[in-house]
């Protein structure tokens, strides 16, 4: 009795859209780029493991780990529900770095809350809303970073481009997205927490960057609406945590030099970094992109080793799903 679900890897604040706007992406070569949870009936009391990758990145006190206060809020969900709490065993296949930028928090959140919903929907006949689900997602993501924004769960939890709106009741707002673009995500294997990354930006910006900021969001969810590829990309510019950002991520600025001049449509970091996302609706410069990202972007350990790794994505319009058993 037992059920699996997938958290996929979110681009956070696609450049123009600072902690309001996150793409879901998944690798055009099938890899599962984020985390699976597994639920399972427990004779034994609560329980969490945690297997995978970068399992050895997480507190080895399961009871300190975002998953194990995801339980604890579902259940209290469940309470308030007058709903029977089943003991069950939470299985995390860590599969998404820590601190890289491509949601890793998120993932493991969202596929915990989906996972336990999903078990309950099938064993349990009971099930929250999508509305509630999200809620409770944006509060652990905020438990982890200090800061409620959904820019990353809402997009791993519902898929595709999420632009968040100021509304309780709705949350986000999907926008259309370029289905015939890739995305080259290039992790170069060393980890940026978010609130480091939070902390190294200003507290105020001038006049000119709220403009230039609120400008180039407004034209590029308006592009998106009306199909307009060249003027959408064009606009993809972060004027508010890449000019800071930029100075904590090694050979970030070599690689935007390349990426431009080499003809792709876009380049940023991907939410807090270190992670590099780079656009093209050209499969041939995605392959050119990610061999260069391999090559130069990655660090390499005093070993010889890299923990990094690049991947040729597209959007993700699924989100979170569950797995056959």
């Amino acid at each position: 009795m037992s059920v699996s679900v997938f958290a996929p890897a979110s681009i956070g604040n696609v450049n123009v859209g600072f902690d309001v706007l996150g793409l879901a992406v998944k690798p055009v070569d099938g890899t599962l780029l984020g985390d699976v949870v597994t639920v399972t009936h427990s004779n034994d009391g609560d329980q969490l493991e945690v297997i995978g990758n970068f399992a050895n990145k997480l507190p080895s006190d399961v009871k300190l780990n975002i998953v194990w206060d995801c339980l604890l809020l579902f259940n209290k969900e469940l309470f308030a529900s007058k709903q029977t709490i089943a003991e069950v065993k939470i299985t995390l296949d860590k599969r998404m770095p820590v601190g890289s930028g491509l949601g890793s928090s998120a993932c493991s959140v969202v596929a915990a809350i989906a996972g336990l919903n999903a078990f309950y929907e099938k064993y349990h006949q009971f099930s929250f809303s999508q509305r509630a689900l999200l809620k409770m997602m944006g509060q652990m993501e905020a438990k982890i970073s200090g800061s409620l924004h959904y820019d990353n769960v809402a997009p791993c939890f519902l898929g595709g481009m999420q632009l968040m709106v100021p509304d309780p009741d709705i949350i986000a707002r999907n926008l259309p997205q370029f289905e015939d673009c890739y995305f080259v995500m290039a992790y170069p294997g060393i980890e940026v927490s978010t609130k480091a990354a939070r902390d190294i930006l200003p507290t105020s910006y001038s006049r000119a960057d709220l403009i230039s900021f609120g400008q180039n969001l407004a034209t590029f969810v308006d592009a998106c609406h009306r199909g307009d590829k060249v003027q959408a990309f064009s606009v993809l510019t972060d004027v508010v945590a890449e000019p800071y950002r930029k100075t904590i991520l090694p050979g970030y600025s070599d690689a935007v030099s390349y990426l431009r001049q080499a003809g792709c449509l876009a380049v940023g970091i991907s939410g807090s970094g270190p992670t590099l996302f780079c656009v093209t609706d050209d499969a041939a410069k995605a392959e050119k992109f990610a061999h260069w990202l391999n090559n130069n972007y990655l660090q390499i350990s005093p070993s010889g080793a890299s923990e990094g790794f690049v991947h040729i994505c597209r959007a993700d319009a699924q989100g979170a799903v569950s797995l056959p058993e």
